[in-house]
């Protein structure tokens, strides 16, 4: 596990989502996650819809199943499989801006309900879900062992678990994750950062079984061109995005720099993206 050189805690995480909310929106839209482009022919907001469609296979959703949305974000991920699937999504997430979005959002079929708060310290009766994902949240968790043991509890036997995980190679070089994937780590908040073989113990220690693991690092490291792109012209049109990157927060203005060091760690290889299914037993 990749350790950042500062310690970040679950206000660190929070804060940084609240203060860079128009940031994330403008670059990356209200999924905030990776776009899948399955054929390489999708346009970006199909190709961020494909991961969660994805997600939603793999989830292998039936109408009225209890699921749980682990680090929501704005909740457009929760909106898209309630309606889509006709199932009742609860979304959790620490950031206050965030909550104060998703919680607006309505289904027309399914249902959805959002809190704002800490997974680890989530109080959900045992059992409560059929289905639980987690997409791109783990990776601002402390404590993964306890993340994956409050899934495996809140879920009912039988039930499935999706991960998908911004993931560190097996065997990087110092100088990645001296220049890449440890500045990754700290200017995106990630307490730790792990590779796909920590990611199957982890979960195995918790209960589950692991059915499959994914890597699709080739269909989502688009993503960081589009962000990237999409930031310069931001840059060059927008008198706010030069106001914010001249007088903004430093700590928050490096985000911008970060975007460049994983659209880096993709095509060198150092960073990985993983979709994982573990299944809590039946017995």
């Amino acid at each position: 596990m990749i350790r950042p050189r500062s310690h970040q805690t679950t206000t660190d995480v929070a804060a940084h989502y609240d203060t860079l909310d128009p940031l994330y929106r403008d670059l990356w839209g209200e999924h905030v996650h990776h776009g899948y482009w399955r054929t390489g022919r999708e346009t970006p907001a199909e190709a961020v819809v494909a991961l969660v469609d994805l997600v939603a296979d793999r989830l292998d959703l039936a109408p009225g199943h209890a699921v749980c949305d682990i680090g929501c974000g704005y909740g457009a991920t929760a909106q898209e499989l309630a309606q889509a699937h006709d199932v009742a999504v609860t979304g959790v997430t620490l950031s206050a801006v965030q909550y104060g979005r998703s919680a607006r959002r309505v289904a027309a079929r399914g249902a959805l309900a959002f809190e704002i708060g800490d997974w680890l310290a989530n109080r959900f009766p045992a059992a409560s879900f059929d289905r639980a994902y987690a997409i791109e949240s783990t990776e601002h968790m402390d404590d993964k062992a306890r993340c994956f043991a409050e899934a495996f509890r809140t879920l009912r036997p039988g039930g499935r678990l999706i991960v998908c995980a911004w993931l560190a190679s097996s065997a990087p070089r110092p100088w990645h994750v001296r220049h890449l994937l440890e500045p990754i780590c700290r200017e995106g908040r990630l307490p730790g950062l792990g590779n796909a073989a920590e990611y199957v113990d982890l979960l195995s220690n918790a209960g589950f079984s692991v059915a499959q693991v994914e890597d699709i690092s080739g269909a989502v490291a688009r993503t960081w061109t589009v962000c990237v792109w999409r930031g310069l012209r931001k840059l060059a049109l927008d008198p706010r995005y030069r106001r914010f990157m001249l007088c903004g927060n430093a700590g928050d203005r490096v985000f911008a720099i970060t975007m460049l060091r994983l659209l880096a760690a993709y095509r060198i290889g150092a960073m990985r993206y993983a979709v994982l299914t573990a299944i809590k037993p039946a017995d």
